[in-house]
């Protein structure tokens, strides 16, 4: 039997990232998003609910959402979810929780955009991209057959 751990998400962020270098050197980032899902209940009433994931991002993905990531950006997470279990030291009591291990992410809306809209503005393991739109060519000049009715079927 096939298994598929994927998890798509885009949110904003609830606060801001926290980067970590373990004692071997790794980098690790954790971070929370807050997914918000609009919807209409049983009275035709519209309603919103928000889930808010716990992300970790390991590396250098991690090391570049610290960098450029606050409190409330907008941002699309891929990954894997992940359940950690233990026992609380100071009460004895089971705890546990699931979270999302990120995978590859994509930066959303301008770089001072805090709102979100427009589309990605960057990739997984690189700094966000410049905003800036490519210099435009000059237009072609007009073709010296201006008259092309004659070909229009309509």
């Amino acid at each position: 039997m096939a298994n598929l751990n994927r998890v798509l998400l885009i949110g904003n962020l609830t606060r801001d990232p926290e980067l970590r270098v373990t004692p071997k050197g790794s980098s690790i980032c954790q971070f929370g998003l807050a997914v918000n899902r609009t919807f209409k209940d049983a009275s035709g009433q519209q309603r919103e609910e928000t889930t808010f994931v716990d992300i970790e991002a390991w590396g250098r993905q991690g090391e570049v959402i610290s960098k450029y990531c606050t409190k409330g950006r907008p941002l699309f997470v891929e990954g894997r979810l992940r359940f950690d279990s233990w026992e609380d030291k100071n009460t004895g009591q089971k705890r546990s929780r699931l979270s999302v291990v990120l995978e590859n992410f994509q930066f959303i809306g301008g770089r001072g955009d805090e709102q979100g809209g427009g589309g990605p503005s960057g990739g997984g393991d690189s700094a966000p991209r410049s905003s800036t739109p490519p210099a435009r060519q000059p237009a072609p000049p007009a073709a010296a057959e201006d008259n092309l009715d004659e070909d229009v079927p309509f």
